[in-house]
């Protein structure tokens, strides 16, 4: 009995003749022993990553459609001279707000300014900013609208009001650009389709709080003055934008004088002239340009891409065509995970936490074979040279802008 408990005792003491600790081993197993009785824990062993993947393409179904001829009229390819929207604007202040109007002098001064209008003497430093804010008021007059018709206002805050929910516009006068001639006037509660509700934590905002309209909020008061026919007893109809070439102009000439014969001809790649018959009294004017518009035409085939290189988007006009050529892609991706550890030491120890960087780095290049890309003449073709490829949008849009500057891609390029 005694011989047992003192071999016992030879094991249990042994450990701390050598210095070395009595701990349980799963407790030894979280520390690493410093040898002079301090203990530091070992190293964490989780890390971070990342990855770039790709998603199996989408093969969209064509939908039903034409790939005949597709006409349209000439009032969608041109605009008549002198009938042009005209946009007039001014400075205004709404009232009304919840604590969320501005908090700049500007907000008082203006209020301060209506209230004098209306005989009432506040001094400046009485004035409370938070329910009111200084605003920039617009509105767009088309052409030939009448005094007292009724026009929509685009209301969006000037300073830092936070939010124009609930708000009333305050009687404003919208003039021209140069502040003098005032073409209507206009007031009313503004409609945002907005809200924000917040607490401690969290907060939700739907929409833009600092831009509102007014529909039917403001009200004519000057003519704006317009013209249809010229004194030389022309209409001019101007090309609209990107739609203008020689060959639609000379189509809407063809498509004009197969109507009223001799009566349109081109002055140059944006601009068709119409004679009006000298015996046509005054009141058959728009009628007689009325039927012009009605008139339809087939356009012409604009070899054009438009690129956005923000969202991706990549859209082709029937008319680009293809020679043939060689292409190839590489990807290049570069993955780059960091993971930093930190060295804490142990208790009592008087060592300092030390932040340890691990870094994960992986590259990958894509090694492709030079892919022969066959001539195109149609749009149908186009796609189907372009899908042989298989590359994603964003590839695709680097792709174009190569070909083009290679002379492969017969097409204007504009870049959104």
């Amino acid at each position: 009995m005694k011989l047992g408990f003192l071999l016992t005792l030879i094991v249990l003491l042994a450990p701390l003749a050598q210095g070395q600790s009595t701990r349980p081993a799963a407790r030894r197993g979280l520390f690493l022993d410093l040898g002079d009785g301090v203990e530091a824990p070992t190293q964490p062993l989780s890390g971070s990553g990342s990855a770039v993947t790709r998603t199996p393409r989408i093969e969209p179904t064509p939908g039903r459609g034409t790939d005949g001829r597709v006409l349209v009229r000439v009032s969608d390819m041109v605009a008549v001279r002198g009938q042009e929207d005209n946009v007039i604007q001014g400075v205004g202040l709404v009232t009304g707000l919840s604590g969320t109007g501005d908090s700049a002098n500007a907000a008082r001064r203006s209020l301060l300014s209506m209230l004098q209008t209306r005989n009432i003497n506040v001094g400046i430093q009485d004035i409370n900013s938070a329910n009111i804010a200084v605003v920039w008021v617009e509105a767009t007059l088309p052409p030939g609208i009448k005094p007292g018709r009724r026009i929509d206002l685009r209301v969006s805050s000037i300073y830092d009001c936070e939010s124009l929910v609930g708000g009333t516009l305050v009687y404003t006068e919208l003039s021209d650009m140069t502040g003098q001639v005032v073409y209507a006037t206009g007031s009313g509660a503004l409609t945002t389709g907005a809200f924000s509700a917040e607490g401690d934590g969290a907060s939700a905002v739907r929409n833009h709080l600092t831009v509102g309209t007014i529909p039917q909020g403001g009200k004519v008061e000057r003519l704006v003055p317009t013209s249809l026919v010229s004194d030389h007893g022309f209409l001019y109809l101007d090309l609209k934008y990107l739609k203008g070439s020689f060959g639609n102009a000379q189509r809407i000439t063809e498509a004009i004088n197969a109507v009223y014969p001799g009566a349109a001809a081109p002055q140059d790649a944006m601009t068709v002239a119409v004679q009006v018959p000298q015996d046509l009294p005054e009141e058959s004017h728009v009628a007689y340009l009325g039927s012009i518009l009605a008139q339809e035409l087939e356009p012409e085939r604009v070899a054009r891409v438009v690129i956005n290189e923000r969202t991706g988007v990549i859209v082709m006009g029937e008319g680009v065509r293809i020679t043939r050529g060689a292409i190839t892609k590489g990807n290049l991706t570069v993955t780059i995970a960091e993971s930093p550890e930190a060295s804490q030491p142990g208790p009592f120890s008087g060592g300092e936490t030390v932040d340890l960087p691990r870094t994960d780095l992986l590259v990958e290049e894509e090694d492709r074979a030079l892919t022969i890309v066959n001539g195109a003449v149609t749009l149908q073709e186009v796609v189907e040279v372009l899908n042989v490829l298989g590359v994603t949008p964003r590839d695709m849009i680097q792709i174009l802008q190569s070909m083009a500057q290679s002379g492969m891609l017969h097409a204007e390029i504009l870049v959104q």
